[in-house]
């Protein structure tokens, strides 16, 4: 469905929309509550809202054993609108697609059509030119999977998502690490691996050094690159509460996103809802994309200017604090301003608010870590937060909001290619012999091989690998060359209909986290561990499994009973002890079955300046600012006197979408009535001749999309933005060499 013009209609929200809103939330919130749970299926969704198991969306977690509207903190009304978005498509009806469509039918669906198709309810299989996906039965699955999993160990893989239970990945990692292969793949690779390796470097643990509690605590949040009120909605509850005790929120995205201005959160009726909303921002800074490491290195300058910063602090709980001085000092402002685009009085107002407040808690998301320059956006952030002392105290620290809600888990869990020294090593010790030391394929490095022909068997533990990869021509071919794909997941989507295998493309359904037969734990971004209640699935006849039945049974068939009792392991207690004996910090987790209790894993939250570093010191790197070029029109095969401009665009979702799962066509907040849209500032549009609502072709380096409709939006000049997954399919995404991770946020494009 395509729109002309602003006077379209807002699916999400079920009104007519003539201009986009001053103030992010609001009633359009409510309206879509009212919506999805007053409907047929209402009563099922608000069951599932008050299940004790934690929120299917993001990691901001709420849920567990507190109850289903309760954090961790014991607040209640922790619901938002994602939620309620990703329990009403887990209760979709069972689909028979393979009986309704063959595969060039549905390789024309978008995500939100593959997604509406509805729940997966028994094993599929789609062979080698076949039309149509089959129904097979499980002994099946198995007998192929033992055949699919004796390959040699460098051309077995896997990749996860972040919606399966801490036991599920425990148990992938020890299959793949059983079967002598460490190519664990994870989702984390394409987001926030910056940020674990980063911060690793820096103090020795890659999460957030800030719980929830020490939140509550700040006076100041430097929130940068994120979208909150669209992707963490229930991060502006804390946002508001910030604002309404004296402190300050400086904002730092190249777009002006409304609810990151003004917010009017349901959570507070009164005083925010039916106020017409809260202020959020006190600094609003619009950078040059991908220059985030020039504008802390300005902030760095002008507190050390100011004398704003903390040497005591420094001399006794950081090394190399001296060159971070000397590197800022050394630096130009006319350098520094013309790189990131911010002015000196700008930053140094930035500085001013960061120097003089108690507590700051610096978080970002995608915006700093999909970058070229990602793992030095780290160092920046960090560098500014030790430079002022805001580390290692209540109220204060580095914080990555993370999307998926166990993805964090995943990682603690050992789902990674930079498996803990302490977890190798305890593994070794449990299995009595040594694990491979041949490095693994991350996700992109997975891609590549796959594209060479060196991967043969892939299971994909949910997500959507074809469509989170840049370049999705080269991912459909690289996937095309695998022999055999087990996909497992609940509902179908674009990677079961564009990224098929070679030989057998087999999709494996399993219960959603709050169906489970049994208890299954998560971990939030904030290093909180939930526990999951058993449920049951509204799929009266469906042939599902558990994933942790599934992975014991496939490892079972090809390993028998070594290196350990795979049946055993069919009892998630028993995983639960292995966790606590091999994962450090998950040492209660051996109890949780026996006392309920939820808790946050030990050593994370830095609430006193000790680093878990060899020197118990946090280390700081010198960073270098990014020579940010944009390409010539050449560079994309035109003529420079062709009409059009050279942008940079940001890949970013929709305010109706997780992921790479489009749940509705348009954005309301942003003004942009489809998906096929290109939000750019109203001083390019005119510079290229255009007018708004034109339609036009945006070119990357790897292919273009066409008809796409401008849309006028509050962007910085030279940069635009346009919907995730579909645009990766016209650019190959430079890589961050240090992390792996793609830079979706700054891809150069030619709009004509």
């Amino acid at each position: 469905m395509y729109y002309t013009s602003h006077q379209y209609e807002a699916d999400f929200y079920g009104w007519t929309q003539e201009k986009t809103p001053d103030v992010g939330g609001g009633m359009p919130v409510i309206k879509y509550w009212a919506e999805k749970t007053i409907s047929a299926e209402g009563v099922q969704v608000w069951q599932k809202l008050f299940h004790k198991s934690a929120c299917l969306s993001c990691a901001w977690g709420t849920g567990g054993q507190k109850g289903g509207f309760v954090n961790e903190d014991g607040e209640v009304l922790q619901r938002c609108a994602k939620s309620v978005e990703a329990i009403a498509s887990e209760l979709q009806a069972a689909t028979t697609f393979e009986k309704q469509y063959n595969l060039c039918q549905l390789q024309q669906l978008n995500s939100q059509a593959a997604n509406n198709l509805g729940r997966l309810s028994h094993p599929l299989i789609l062979r080698a030119g076949s039309s149509h996906y089959k129904r097979i039965s499980w002994d099946e699955v198995y007998e192929i999977a033992q055949t699919a999993f004796q390959k040699p160990p460098q051309k077995l893989a896997s990749y996860s998502s972040g919606r399966s239970s801490n036991e599920a990945a425990f148990l992938l990692q020890l299959m793949m690490r059983s079967l002598d292969s460490n190519n664990l793949a994870d989702c984390s690779d394409l987001c926030h691996a910056a940020s674990t390796v980063g911060l690793n470097q820096m103090f020795g643990s890659g999460t957030s050094t800030v719980s929830l509690e020490s939140l509550k605590q700040a006076d100041c949040i430097v929130l940068i690159g994120s979208n909150a009120p669209a992707n963490h909605p229930r991060l502006m509850n804390e946002l508001i509460k910030l604002r309404e005790r004296g402190g300050k929120v400086i904002i730092v995205n190249p777009t002006v996103e409304v609810g990151l201005v003004k917010f009017s959160s349901p959570a507070y009726p009164i005083k925010s809802l039916l106020a017409g909303g809260s202020e959020i921002s006190s600094l609003y800074l619009q950078p040059i994309p991908g220059s985030d490491v020039a504008l802390f290195v300005g902030i760095q300058k002008a507190l050390i200017a100011e004398n704003l910063i903390k040497p005591d602090f420094l001399q006794v709980h950081t090394e190399d604090w001296e060159n971070i001085i000397q590197n800022a000092e050394a630096t130009p402002w006319e350098t520094i301003t013309a790189t990131c685009g911010i002015s000196q009085t700008e930053i140094i107002a930035a500085a001013r608010i960061i120097g003089t407040s108690t507590g700051v808690v610096f978080a970002w998301a995608m915006g700093v870590t999909q970058q070229e320059n990602g793992v030095d956006n780290i160092h920046s952030i960090a560098n500014t937060a030790l430079l002022t002392g805001n580390i290692g105290k209540p109220g204060a620290g580095t914080m990555p909001i993370r999307g998926h809600s166990n993805v964090q888990g995943f990682g603690s869990m050992g789902v990674t290619i930079n498996l803990k020294k302490e977890i190798q090593q305890a593994l070794e010790k449990l299995w009595q012999r040594p694990l491979s030391r041949i490095p693994g394929y991350d996700t992109r490095a997975l891609i590549t091989a796959a594209e060479k022909g060196e991967v043969e068997t892939l299971i994909c533990l949910g997500g959507n690998l074809y469509a989170a990869n840049p370049d999705l021509n080269q991912a459909k071919r690289a996937l095309g060359k695998i022999a055999t794909i087990f996909y497992v997941a609940t509902k179908p989507n674009l990677g079961h209909f564009h990224g098929l295998a070679q030989q057998n493309t087999i999709i494996l359904p399993v219960f959603t986290r709050f169906e489970n037969p049994h208890k299954t734990t998560t971990e939030s971004g904030n290093n909180f561990v939930r526990l999951n209640d058993e449920g049951k699935t509204h799929l009266k006849t469906a042939d599902l499994i558990s994933e942790i039945e599934l992975i014991t049974q496939i490892a079972h068939r090809v390993l028998g009973d070594t290196p350990i009792n795979w049946r055993k392991l069919q009892d998630p207690k028993y995983i639960r002890e292995l966790i606590a004996k091999t994962i450090p910090g998950y040492e209660k987790i051996a109890e949780i079955d026996q006392t309920g209790e939820e808790f946050t894993i030990a050593g994370r939250i830095l609430d006193t300046p000790k680093f878990a570093t060899s020197t118990g010191k946090a280390k700081m790197f010198v960073t270098a600012l990014p020579k940010l070029k944009l390409p010539s029109k050449a560079d994309f095969g035109f003529t420079e006197s062709t009409p059009g401009i050279v942008l940079i665009l940001g890949t970013g979702r929709s305010y109706s979408q997780h992921n790479t799962v489009v749940y509705k066509e348009g954005d309301y907040y942003r003004g942009m009535p489809h998906r096929n849209c290109i939000l750019m500032n109203v001083e390019d549009i005119e510079t290229a001749g255009f007018s708004e609502h034109q339609r036009v072709t945006v070119q990357g380096d790897a292919g273009k999309l066409e008809d796409v409709e401008i849309i006028c939006g509050d962007i910085r000049a030279g940069a635009a933005m346009m919907f995730y997954p579909e645009i990766n399919v016209i650019f190959k995404a430079k890589i961050d060499q240090h992390s792996g991770t793609p830079a979706y946020k700054r891809v150069p494009v030619f709009v004509y």
